[in-house]
């Protein structure tokens, strides 16, 4: 009997089901020969710092850096439960060997190594190594097994990886909160992520922009730009654009040259997590976290596309035989006319740019299975996420897009004008989004100018004449704000970042890993540290000001880069991790006397800021999911936070206003007969009636009468969390008491947190007890 170790209950059912397993109890599947089980991500994790020391239960910069000699893990309390099920499993007497069927990458692999660990497990252990849950890769995954000792190398990596995090993550977010009074946290890659964003807002508030001109001839069959001495359309001072302008209309020039080149564009590389989240911000407007949610959905619920937390953008060359099958999946969807053709004529495979063992590391790209697609079954979003992968996947097995392009340079009284035209000749991989009327993610070659004919008809030497000329007045752009999709390739490309060589190779795969990214961003998000601002990505004051505290090597991606070469070399069995690990404790060291010994003040400066009534620093104004406005204090000794609620509030009714009564008395004239005295009766319309009852209306309803409101709102402030402050003061509004009566040294005269808004009216309780202290008043009187 073996034991099969999942990542996620949804992942471990679907292995349960091709193996046959079908006894289903708590935690975990039986059958015959296989007994599935799960984790529910990780089960365990590093110990607190408490652990190791009663001294670390407290915050304090006496106690730093924290520095145990040996990590220790610990099982996660709310998983404890799943934890205790696979560990008796593992005591089974018919458990003769363990299956590893967690993610096929480093932090799978900790995972699964983890748990094993703790539970005492030292028995046979075998690793399932597949890149789809497909059936078909189940079962040949099952029946390739490896022994897991060849991986030990990369879990001894994955453990060095959360050591360091643990070691300078723990430390430097402890320095930064006990020196500066307030809660800042600090990583290796969440650091460097927020001053890439901080940084391009220093950049922004810095710009200077500049005017420059642009000058347009129209030649009649065809217009140009003015290309200035330096090859470039801007004319910086704006008195030679109006002398142009006025000088070269009805001049005559000549066609220097006339040049037509046949180009070839390739379809893009297929996708990996980063590029695909990337295109679903700009083309879906999604996050990269709803991204990696609904692609994780497409991969374990419908199975529908391949591994999700990919790094790569190719496949081996193992897949190519699956191809077919690939393109018969998608013959009830509305691409099915192109994988018909493709099946009938056959497609392409580019063996450069998409067939290369080498570029595949743990995961090849993520393409569509070869299982039949439902698309009445999928959401919106997952419908929409699922067209973009199969885009693409088609688009890289199709041709290239082939277009003629036709520059030509003219020459008029010594000013030279260039324009260039784009003749398509084959769409190619371009008509893969126009079957479902969708425009291609990837970046198109743009056409410079509208096809004209008459272009072609002209011939090298050719007179031209200027008939008008258009100056235009613009202005140079400040850097743009970082979206997700920037982002995301800033993140992927921070080895641009760095001079050394060697660390731009490690950096090759950038700030944090595919899988990790999404979850940076939103942690950046939760923080308080970056707001989103439509799709823009803004830092705001308080984690502007986290960069300009934290340690310099801390904020660039110099570390992550260093860390992460030496991270692939354990991973490769050429480095030993114990010397890793003390390197890591020195650089703790290091880091933690940087923060300690700083003579800077934590200072943020807040728009819209108030300042708080007990130790009077500035609070962070916060929008919550249902739009309240939240106030809190950023110094953690006081920690207080408010919010402004509507409250209804009742109108007291203002008092009729009676007109005054005015006696008029009509008197004959002398000599006139007397008036002729009228009866008048008026009589009540009776009100319509109603299922047999008597409908009546109220003063509200009677038409043409605007009906007064009873209550209105007014903005309260209630207290969310209250100051640590607090207890040194008595802040109940109520009179001044002797000395004797007052706790904690207290003498003064206590005043409330936040001062009530007055309201009016009360509520029905309010009223009857009002009503029978009148009749017991009453009553007395009567005695």
């Amino acid at each position: 009997m073996k034991l099969v170790l999942a990542e996620k209950p949804s992942v471990g059912r679907e292995l349960a089901r091709v193996l046959n397993c079908w006894k289903r109890e708590k935690g975990y599947i039986e059958g015959p020969d296989y007994v599935v089980t799960w984790a529910l991500g990780h089960l365990v994790e590093l110990a607190q710092p408490a652990a190791y020391s009663d001294r670390f239960k407290r915050w304090s910069l006496r106690d730093l850096p924290m520095l145990p000699d040996k990590l220790v893990q610990e099982v996660i309390p709310q998983s404890a439960e799943q934890f205790d099920v696979v560990k008796a499993l593992l005591g089974r007497k018919d458990i003769d060997s363990v299956v590893i069927a967690t993610d096929a990458g480093r932090e799978g692999e900790l995972v699964a190594r983890w748990i094993l660990k703790l539970a005492g497990y030292e028995g046979t252990a075998k690793r399932l190594w597949i890149s789809s849950q497909t059936d078909s890769a189940i079962t040949d995954g099952f029946a390739k097994l490896k022994d897991a000792k060849l991986y030990d190398n990369l879990y001894r990596a994955a453990e060095s990886r959360a050591a360091a995090d643990w070691y300078v993550g723990m430390n430097v977010t402890r320095a930064l909160t006990c020196h500066y009074d307030a809660k800042l946290s600090a990583g290796r890659v969440q650091t460097p992520t927020l001053a890439l964003m901080t940084n391009r807002e220093d950049e922004i508030e810095s710009f200077a922009g500049q005017f420059y001109w642009t000058l347009k001839a129209d030649f009649g069959s065809f217009s140009a730009s003015l290309y200035t001495d330096e090859d470039t359309i801007r004319i910086k001072e704006e008195e030679s654009a109006k002398r142009l302008e006025t000088t070269l209309v009805g001049k005559k020039g000549r066609i220097i040259s006339l040049e037509t080149v046949d180009k070839a564009e390739q379809p893009p590389l297929a996708y990996d997590l980063t590029e695909l989240q990337r295109d679903a911000n700009n083309q879906l407007d999604f996050s990269a976290k709803e991204t990696l949610d609904t692609l994780q959905r497409l991969y374990e619920q419908y199975k529908i596309v391949t591994y999700p937390r990919t790094d790569s953008r190719y496949i081996t060359s193992d897949i190519v035989a699956t191809i077919p099958q690939r393109l018969r999946s998608l013959s009830l969807t509305p691409f099915a006319p192109l994988s018909a053709s493709f099946l009938q004529d056959g497609y392409r495979i580019d063996e450069q740019r998409f067939v290369q063992d080498l570029q595949v590391t743990d995961h090849h790209a993520i393409i569509p299975t070869d299982q039949k697609v439902d698309l009445a079954k999928l959401s919106k979003n997952e419908r929409s996420l699922w067209e973009l992968i199969v885009m693409r996947f088609l688009e890289v097995l199709s041709p290239d897009y082939l277009y003629k392009t036709t520059t030509l340079i003219a020459e008029v009284e010594g000013s030279r004008f260039q324009t260039r035209l784009t003749i398509p000749t084959q769409q190619g991989w371009r008509d893969v989004a126009r079957l479902i009327g969708r425009r291609s993610a990837a970046n198109l070659v743009a056409d410079d100018e509208p096809f004209n004919a008459a272009l072609l008809s002209l011939n090298d030497g050719a007179e031209v004449t200027v008939g008008s000329v258009k100056v235009r007045r613009m202005a140079t752009s400040a850097p743009a704000r970082y979206t997700e999709a920037t982002l995301l390739s800033a993140m992927e490309h921070a080895g641009r970042l760095v001079d050394d060589a060697n660390l731009k190779k490690s950096l090759g795969n950038g700030l944090g890993t595919p899988a990790t990214r999404a979850d940076i961003i939103e942690k950046l998000i939760q923080n308080f540290y970056v707001e989103r601002q439509g799709k823009d990505l803004v830092p705001t004051a308080k984690g502007r000001e986290l960069v300009r505290l934290a340690p310099d090597l801390l904020c660039s991606a110099h570390l992550t880069g260093k860390w992460e070469e030496r991270l692939t070399h354990i991973a490769e069995g050429k480095e030993d991790s114990s010397l890793f690990i003390e390197d890591i404790k020195k650089s703790t060291r290091d880091l933690v006397k940087q923060v300690i010994t700083s003579g800077e003040t934590f200072a943020p400066h807040f728009k819209e800021a108030k300042t708080c009534p007990h130790c009077k620093a500035s609070m962070m104004k916060v929008v919550d999911e249902i739009g309240q406005n939240h106030y809190i204090c950023q110094r953690l000794s006081c920690s207080y936070e408010e919010r402004e609620i509507k409250k209804r509030v009742n109108v007291v009714p203002e008092p009729a206003v009676v007109a005054p009564v005015v006696k008029v008395v009509a008197k004959a004239k002398e000599g006139e007969a007397p008036a002729v005295r009228k009866k008048v009766i008026l009589k009540k319309k009776p009100l319509p009636k109603t299922d047999g009852m008597q409908a009546f209306s109220l003063p509200d309803d009677i038409p043409g009468k605007e009906a007064k409101p009873a209550y209105t709102w007014e903005t309260v402030i209630e207290v969310v969390r209250p100051s640590k402050l607090s207890y040194q003061r008595d802040t109940r509004p109520v009179a001044p008491r002797t000395a004797e009566d007052r706790p904690w040294g207290n003498r003064g005269v206590s005043t409330p947190i936040v001062e009530e808004a007055p309201t009016g009216g009360g509520t029905f309780a309010d009223f009857m007890k009002a009503s029978e202290d009148r009749k017991k008043r009453d009553s007395k009187k009567k005695r």
